[in-house]
């Protein structure tokens, strides 16, 4: 499957999307939980708390945070689970600096381990984790399916994946709303409050461009997961997509 997010790159076609994904994201770490409470008037929150929730019933012991940004997936899911361990990953170094200086304050040092990883070549052997998450990042993969069968390969048989990510509205009363807001609220305050142009115009693209709905999951079965599903929230401006191996 041609898959048109991995050609939507965050600066220009002249290096590696990886490269600048992981450049992109170490300049906008500062800003970037501010821009996700602004951009989504907080209902971020409530996505992420419905995914953990639809994790308890698993009741997960070894999660694997893939694309964990600045921690807030992986201290929900600490918090709401109490999983034995929690490993989150990300490609940027400045935004797990955000993260490790989140857990600090919240006083939850040694709950969860960072690394500054990449999520296409994980460093871990097959079958270790029995839960695997990846929130608002898969848009930003280069590749997906190498994403996704590297997460099938690190997970235990029976294992959960859950994959949360932002998508396009199908309705035509909501869309064009959606659209104008993405394209050009979005950028302007962006720019005003993390400084790099191009990073905000980057998010509505990608977006725009990332499997949705089910082509998504056709992408997550054909890695060798069974069992997938997505369920909508919020007039479709968030997914969550679950599997099993």
């Amino acid at each position: 499957m041609e898959v048109k997010a991995e050609k939507i790159n965050p600066y220009d076609d002249s290096r590696c999307k990886t490269e600048q994904v992981r450049e992109m994201f170490d300049s906008i770490a500062p800003a970037y939980d501010f821009m996700n409470r602004m951009m989504t008037f907080g209902i971020d929150k409530l996505w992420r708390l419905r995914a953990v929730n639809m994790l308890r019933r698993k009741s997960p012991q070894h999660i694997l945070d893939v694309a964990t940004g600045t921690g807030d997936l992986a201290m929900l899911m600490f918090k709401k689970l109490r999983p034995g361990r929690i490993t989150g990953i990300d490609l940027s170094p400045g935004m797990i600096a955000v993260a490790e200086k989140k857990v600090a304050e919240a006083g939850l040092d040694g709950a969860i381990r960072f690394m500054n990883e990449d999520c296409l070549d994980l460093p871990f052997a097959p079958e270790v984790f029995d839960c695997i998450t990846v929130a608002y990042g898969v848009r930003n993969f280069e590749h997906l399916d190498r994403g996704y069968a590297e997460m099938y390969r690190v997970m235990q048989r029976g294992g959960t994946l859950c994959v949360i990510e932002l998508s396009t509205p199908r309705s035509p009363l909501v869309k064009p709303f959606y659209k104008f807001y993405t394209r050009h609220i979005i950028p302007w305050v962006g720019k005003a409050v993390s400084r790099d142009v191009r990073a905000y115009s980057y998010l509505p693209e990608s977006i725009a461009a990332v499997p949705q709905g089910e082509e998504m999951l056709q992408l997550i079965s054909e890695a060798g997961f069974k069992n997938c599903r997505c369920r909508r929230f919020t007039f479709g401006t968030c997914s969550v997509y679950l599997a099993e191996k």
